[in-house]
């Protein structure tokens, strides 16, 4: 009998179904059986489409608790294109219900399901594994035999771990045609172990909800206590895991599939930073789309999950509309590279990633500096998901007094001030000559737009953890930092700073270690700045 929701379920139920879409949520008690289902207008009204939840056979006979919409007027011969919509990390497939509304009073039918692991979907958590990716199929298997979908006519999309299972789905399942991935990742190893320094808020937040709110696989569970323990006698064991559940190993399948992909993230993503998607995004050879915007994870679409106006499902339901509908709606003929600068302003089009900056000017880091380890600065990237929200909505990025910067616990340096604005556009990078007194150890490179009065907004940053060193023997780091779009006001200068600690992650510092950077006559020290316009001298 299928069981109540749990507390967690049940609110995210009656919040998405009361404000987004005005209707009753359909008890969570029901018992369909598979391939049955207890079925109820989304409105009240026969013009609407029809909604029921499911039961869906999963990988290994489990079963995937789901929901469907079917277009009005349905008479059980017209097949309609489909898109299925996995949930995200911790919730449940109750997440899509007004876009799936949405989807559906447009023509398609929208079969949202639970991932395997979590509430009431059978399984343990496989993070977007093999038995993950299995599931995929067999909810395409179900979809195809108990809805009236065109099986030419498949789509997936999905928020955060159910854009990840989307663009997974793409890799393994020749029959979809178009994906929308928004917040998701393409390579989940650089996404939380990114400069190999383990991501620590992230990694707490996401296997907190995973406990919370499912049931992890003992497999899960060892990487879990291995990431946060710092084993690194087990780092290959954990590239190899993120290897076989990121897009970015499968891509030559996407490109064989011929699969259209829509991308879209925020620039701020603390949990899936912008540089490994853009990556991905560049080896892709099918029709794509890749969007940034201002915020943290999954912020720029989380309105929408509420039915309200939102550019990012817009632009979502404009690529399946023409990939899956042959609507002649535009989407094709626009640049589709489409980035909102963090600062305000339009949206800009670019022919691709590689064209965002039209020049990049080096920043030189002369001299030597020498910190201490273990004592954080002040410095700081902020705090998950608060510190980037603020910037999407206030504009207010992490701020930093530089000159009250302690230099024996931060390297600084800064540029002139400039004449004109400088318009900050794609992935930074550090090069730098380090010297450590210990082993390994961890630091992390900032960039401020500093004001007049000395006081830094982040532009950008990024970790580095080096292990196995050979204490007081220099070595080179070309370290990319995350990328970015910001503009620099006209009279501000750029700063960058180095330190070695930051909450957002776990460092590997020993007791009165230290750290010196250096710039050799024959390998100076530089930070370049890719630009929208050749600004800086």
């Amino acid at each position: 009998m299928r069981t109540p929701r749990t507390a967690a379920g049940t609110f995210s139920a009656v919040l998405l179904a009361t404000t987004a879409l005005g209707i009753a949520a359909p008890a969570a008690h029901a018992t369909p059986v598979t391939g049955s289902s207890s079925t109820a207008s989304a409105a009240g009204t026969s013009s609407a489409p029809s909604f029921r939840f499911v039961d869906i056979p999963g990988a290994e006979g489990i079963t995937l608790k789901g929901n469907v919409f079917t277009p009005s007027g349905d008479d059980g011969y017209e097949r309609h294109p489909a898109v299925v919509l996995p949930s995200s990390w911790g919730l449940n497939d109750l997440e899509y219900l007004a876009q799936a509304q949405k989807l559906a009073d447009s023509g398609y039918v929208v079969v949202s399901y639970t991932a395997r692991g979590f509430y009431l979907s059978g399984g343990r958590i496989d993070v977007a594994g093999p038995l993950d990716v299995a599931d995929i199929s067999k909810v395409i298997d179900w979809t195809l035999a108990n809805t009236p979908a065109d099986p030419e006519r498949i789509g997936m999309a999905g928020v955060s771990y159910g854009a990840g299972l989307t663009l997974m789905g793409a890799a393994h399942d020749p029959r979809v045609k178009a994906v929308a991935a928004l917040s998701g990742w393409a390579d989940l190893t650089e996404s939380i172990y990114g400069g190999r320094t383990q991501h620590l808020q992230s990694s707490l937040l996401l296997g907190a909800a995973g406990y919370l709110t499912g049931r992890p696989s003992a497999e899960f569970q060892q990487v879990l206590t291995d990431f946060l323990a710092s084993n690194y006698d087990q780092e290959d064991e954990l590239i190899a895991w993120g290897k076989v559940r990121s897009p970015a190993t499968y891509l030559d399948r996407i490109n064989a599939n011929g699969t259209a992909v829509m991308l879209a993230n925020a620039w701020g993503d603390t949990i899936f930073p912008p540089n490994q998607l853009a990556s991905f995004y560049d080896r892709l050879s099918v029709p794509k789309r890749l969007e940034f915007r201002p915020g943290d994870h999954a912020t720029p679409e989380i309105t929408g999950l509420f039915g309200l106006p939102n550019d990012v499902w817009s632009d979502t339901r404009r690529w399946l509309d023409h990939h899956l509908k042959g609507e002649d709606n535009g989407i094709d003929g626009e640049q589709p590279v489409r980035l909102a600068s963090r600062s305000g302003g339009a949206y800009e089009g670019y022919d691709s990633w590689s064209g965002v900056p039209s020049a990049t000017r080096k920043l030189s880091l002369d001299s030597t500096r020498r910190i201490t380890a273990n004592v954080d600065s002040g410095a700081d990237g902020g705090i998950i998901f608060l510190s980037s929200l603020a910037d999407q909505l206030a504009r207010t990025p992490p701020i930093v007094s530089v000159p009250l910067l302690p230099r024996a616990f931060a390297a600084v340096w800064k540029s002139p001030r400039y004449e004109t604005s400088q318009q900050v556009r794609g992935t930074p990078v550090l090069h730098t000559t380090v010297t450590p007194s210990a082993a390994r150890g961890t630091f992390i490179a900032y960039l401020y737009d500093v004001n007049a009065l000395g006081i830094g907004k982040l532009v950008t940053h990024a970790p580095y953890t080096f292990t196995d060193r050979t204490p007081g023997n220099p070595f080179g780091v070309d370290l990319q930092l995350y990328s970015t779009a910001y503009d620099l006001p006209a009279g501000h200068r750029l700063a960058v700073v180095v330190d070695t600690v930051d909450p957002l992650y776990i460092e590997h510092n020993p007791a009165f270690s230290g750290l010196t950077l250096s710039s050799p006559a024959a390998d100076p020290s530089w930070l370049s700045v890719p630009l929208r316009r050749p600004s800086l001298p």
